[in-house]
């Protein structure tokens, strides 16, 4: 059981042992920060440790440390340096929690492993699928695409058929009171106070020189001001670009290789296609028969009506290239953020944007 002191794995872990599991708990540690809460900081060992103690289960805390830092941090600064914007949880679930902690559980002797993800899994013509939360505000099988049917065959999402107002009440039920009103974090776990550019000032070693001063351009190409190093912006910015139009200017495009930031009007980041690389997709078969889903370009945006094109499938489990058309219009389509597909409320796949 993957507990980090929060209000949904300790629920979690709570039905599993009425249900008559036989847990271990693992809380693990990733990465030495100066956030004092959060799934991960010094303050979320202690308090998990300490509910495990309450329920009477054994209780491990993971070092992973090194390898979040090679397999999540690393990425995250090398895609914010290539002008993509990455989504560091999307691979903390697949690399670390389904990876790394996966294999540490088989060594506990452990069969599956359960986390507080508002998810389902259903299993349907011979294929595991993520299938979408009763929580349909708090459904997180955005950042759960990258996990395999072998890992869906191994895990339990015991909160899937609840909502967070319920998970809320189960615990204070329970004699959790202070638990059942904890707030959440919606920070990164390892970007204190969710600044990411001073993150990667302090940890590019060659960051002055990578983020140097370079021009704005229109649409056009037409050079229309300076901007203070492409790592500072992202797409769809609008805030912050200390250069006046008179209207409202959008980041459209980063060229990290030219250190040029293209500025647009709103409806110049509206797009009807999306591309996306090292897709994972469940069933081709089913794919080909009915290449209508809803898809998502980012964990907040809703899921629009579209059509698959897979662009390269050179057998069953290999990744792929995927084009994807929208009926509508959708808005800020941004590279390094997952597109992530579904139908019939099952994820069908999902890739990178580039």
């Amino acid at each position: 059981m993957a507990m980090s002191g929060g209000i949904d794995s300790s629920v979690a872990a709570m039905l599993l042992l009425e249900q008559g599991y036989e847990l271990i708990g693992v809380t693990f540690r990733t990465y030495d920060s100066q956030l004092t809460s959060g799934c991960c900081s010094i303050d979320a060992v202690s308090e998990a440790a300490k509910l495990a103690a309450k329920l009477g289960i054994e209780h491990h805390v993971a070092d992973f440390r090194q390898v979040f830092k090679e397999h999540v941090v690393c990425n995250f600064i090398d895609e914010y340096m290539h002008g993509r914007t990455p989504n560091p949880c999307v691979l903390c679930n697949s690399s670390i929690k389904w990876g790394f902690l996966w294999e540490q559980a088989q060594k506990l002797g452990c069969e599956y492993i359960a986390t507080g993800h508002y998810a389902r899994i259903k299993e349907l013509n011979g294929h595991w699928y993520l299938a979408t939360a009763a929580d349909t505000l708090k459904d997180q099988t955005y950042f759960l695409w990258m996990l395999t049917e072998d890992n869906l065959k191994h895990t339990i999402f015991p909160l899937g058929d609840f909502t967070k107002t319920e998970v809320r009440e189960m615990a204070a039920q329970r004699g959790f009171e202070r638990l059942s009103k904890k707030e959440e974090s919606q920070e990164i776990c390892f970007i204190p106070d969710n600044d990411y550019r001073q993150f990667l000032a302090q940890h590019v070693s060659d960051f002055e020189n990578r983020c140097q001063a370079g021009d704005f351009l229109d649409i056009t190409g037409k050079k229309v001001g300076r901007h203070e190093g492409f790592p500072n912006y992202t797409i769809g910015q609008r805030k912050g670009l200390k250069v006046a139009f008179g209207v409202p200017k959008y980041v459209v495009h980063i060229d990290s290789e030219k250190n040029t930031v293209t500025l647009g009007d709103r409806e110049d980041l509206e797009a009807l296609q999306v591309r996306a690389r090292q897709c994972k997709l469940t069933d081709r078969e089913r794919i080909s028969r009915n290449p209508h889903c809803l898809a998502r370009i980012r964990y907040r945006s809703a899921a629009t009506p579209a059509n698959i094109q897979i662009e390269a499938a050179e057998g069953q489990d290999e990744l792929s290239n995927i084009k994807l058309t929208f009926e509508n219009p959708v808005w800020g389509v941004t590279p390094g953020q997952s597109l992530v597909l579904y139908q019939d409320g099952l994820v069908i796949g999902g890739g990178i944007i580039y």
